[in-house]
């Protein structure tokens, strides 16, 4: 290629990139014409509407009130998923070719990121001196022995279950023993322990209310207990472990979102461990409820969530096939989280939930 062929080449080169940019300008200028036309800002007062509705539930979300059905909490049990309508309002808006519910749409976006866009990105760490796992082992499951290898196969300190059948206890004590040489189980709660354990006792969180719950034993009590307290000796001090299952809810056409039993088991389980004399807490468990709803602002005000801490994305964990919601907690005070993830689907209805620990 002689000299002139060259830059010959060049002037092209040069003329199609100045082309380019050319028409990249015009489509701007097209573009901003008609958003500063009057109807383009006229257009999709309803999507608008909508995007500004959206954004207010968003930031406004803990104001909803409770009193019919339970909303406030069935909003914030779900609430992540809302941002699931924004992308859906600025297809539309974009259709409408609406100018104000593009702007609008700023108002969600701007909402949802400050509540969760922290946990978009992966906060965990490499190693802890302790870890931790808890999982609803479910009373249907029907292969109990291999849930419980798999749960020993995570190599965790200290392993939770929640919603143990009398039927399987048998089972999960057998084919934790080698890996756990310390366990307690306290009606349908239990812990295993590579470490000590001692001041072991179930604790009230009144399932068992009214005029019918008074006329039980302890010994009754405790066949259905869903809470105990324990003490971990470590290398570092003592511990204090909870193990919880609270009770569950229900969507029903009549009551709306029933938390009953649920909601006075968190307040009761927030009691005790606001009076937990040990500065070192871990509570694992299944609470039946995500750490946005108000009805564990007694526990979170106190612990703090291991995912919001140091997990990668939103450790959704229930139910196993397709989960949709974080409702098995790793909450601490007084140690450090590492990490947080949630472990394969291995029997139960929920997906086991892991914690790495640090003093």
């Amino acid at each position: 290629m002689t000299p002139a062929d060259t830059a010959d080449v060049g002037r092209r080169t040069a003329g199609a990139g100045a082309a380019a940019a050319g028409t990249r300008r015009a489509g701007v200028r097209r573009v901003i014409r008609k958003g500063t036309r009057p109807d383009a800002w006229k257009r999709g007062p309803v999507l608008t509407a909508l995007a500004l509705l959206l954004g207010l539930l968003l930031l406004l979300h803990a104001r909803i009130p409770n009193g019919a059905g339970n909303l406030g909490s069935l909003v914030e049990t779900f609430l992540p998923w809302f941002g699931l309508f924004v992308p859906l309002l600025l297809a539309a808006a974009l259709w409408r070719r609406s100018v104000s519910a593009v702007v609008a749409l700023l108002l969600p976006v701007v909402a949802w990121l400050s509540l969760f866009g922290g946990l978009l990105g992966d906060k965990s760490g490499q190693g802890g001196d302790l870890t931790v796992v808890s999982q609803n082992v479910g009373a249907e499951n029907t292969d109990p022995a291999g849930t419980a290898r798999s749960l020993a196969a995570s190599g965790a300190d200290l392993v939770a279950l929640e919603e143990l059948a009398d039927r399987a206890r048998g089972t999960y004590e057998k084919e934790l023993a080698e890996a756990y040489p310390h366990h307690t189980v306290q009606g349908t709660v239990g812990l295993w322990s590579r470490l000590p354990l001692s001041d072991t006792e179930p604790v009230d969180i009144k399932t068992d209310v009214g005029p019918l719950g008074d006329t039980k034993s302890d010994a009754v009590k405790l066949v259905d207990n869903r809470a105990l307290r324990t003490t971990v000796t470590t290398d570092h001090g003592p511990l204090a472990v909870y193990v919880a299952h609270l009770g569950s809810v229900r969507v029903t056409p009549r009551t709306g979102f029933w938390t009953e039993t649920r909601d006075r088991n968190a307040a009761a389980l927030a009691d005790a461990v606001a009076a937990e004399k040990n500065e070192r807490v871990v509570l694992l468990g299944d609470l039946n409820g995500t750490t946005d709803d108000r009805a564990f602002d007694g526990l979170t005000s106190r612990l703090r969530s291991v995912q919001d801490a140091a997990g990668d994305g939103f450790g959704f964990s229930w139910p196993a096939t397709f989960p949709v919601a974080r409702i098995d907690q790793i909450l601490v005070r007084g140690v450090e989280p590492v990490s947080s993830s949630v472990l394969p689907s291995n029997g139960s209805d929920h997906r086991p939930v892991a914690a790495a620990l640090d003093w």
